[in-house]
């Protein structure tokens, strides 16, 4: 990952994809970076047993749809933020490796939430899973409502749990947060089913809330100081991280979290709490990844 690489968007000609290039462009316009269009072609191989032998004909004509998609997406991205530096192009290749390829080199990587056409494995279950658990840079699913207006206040939602991962997550929170001007909500949730019940009526349950509640403070620490600008708000809840944080992405700009994670957040995996999110969110998702 490169640390002020382009912004990075699959292109694929679906809506899903669109509402991408317009978060995407709008992104790259906030962090002043070039906006790079990408879409995947996969051609059919060379004539082999069983191929029914497409020719060049079929190859050019699937080519020409694909540079019409792409070009269609870079008048969107136009046509939303007019001043951005960007450029496009047509790979060969599966989306997961032409991806994976990109990040390398992104500041950021956006997917739709699902796809077809160049990128047909653009889905939640295979591409963005893909990036997440394997890509450099950070990965957004683009979900919900994509417009932005002058006046849209929904705070940023990260996900905290202390692991290293998490303050990766939360790096990127304070500068999504800041950029925006909206300020930042940080959840951290906690669990009491590991405690036995015939222990639970023994547990000072407001100790261990106080204490959740120090720890959350201490890794917000020192952010306030680089970010003096962002109004800090904190939730910490005995609750199930992906069912907390799936809810608060309704009144939600953005939501980031960790590719995994530990402690108050552990189900903070793509598996569970950013698979939940990048499936039921109600708004753009930001995966982060440790350095």
């Amino acid at each position: 990952m490169q640390a002020h690489g382009p912004v990075v968007v699959g292109v694929d000609g679906s809506g899903s994809a669109a509402g991408a290039v317009v978060w995407a462009v709008q992104e790259a316009a906030r962090r002043r970076v070039r906006l790079r269009l990408v879409s995947a072609l996969v051609l059919p191989e060379p004539n082999h047993i069983g191929n029914p032998g497409l020719g060049t004909s079929y190859k050019r004509t699937m080519t020409e749809a694909a540079e019409r998609i792409l070009l269609d997406a870079v008048a969107l991205a136009r046509a939303t933020e007019a001043g951005v530096d960007l450029e496009s192009e047509l790979r060969t290749g599966f989306a997961v490796p032409v991806l994976l390829a990109e990040s390398a080199e992104a500041g950021l990587v956006v997917v739709g939430s699902r796809g077809l056409g160049g990128f047909t494995g653009l889905l939640v279950g295979s591409v963005a899973v893909a990036l997440a658990a394997r890509g450099t840079s950070p990965v957004a699913v683009v979900r919900g409502d994509v417009e932005e207006a002058a006046a849209d206040t929904r705070p940023v939602v990260v996900g905290v749990d202390g692991s290293p991962v998490s303050e990766a997550a939360l790096a990127l929170a304070f500068e999504e947060a800041a950029l925006l001007d909206v300020p930042l909500l940080a959840v951290h949730t906690w669990q009491d089913e590991i405690v036995p019940l015939s222990v639970a009526p023994l547990v000072d349950w407001t100790a261990v809330e106080a204490e959740e509640h120090a720890l959350l403070a201490e890794r917000l620490a020192g952010w306030a100081e680089k970010y003096p600008d962002v109004e800090v708000r904190r939730r910490v809840v005995r609750d199930r991280p992906a069912a907390e944080l799936v809810d608060l992405s309704r009144t939600a700009r953005l939501v980031v979290v960790g590719s995994r994670g530990r402690g108050g957040l552990r189900g903070l995996m793509l598996g569970s709490v950013g698979h939940a999110l990048i499936h039921h969110a109600h708004c753009p998702v930001l995966i982060a990844r440790a350095a």
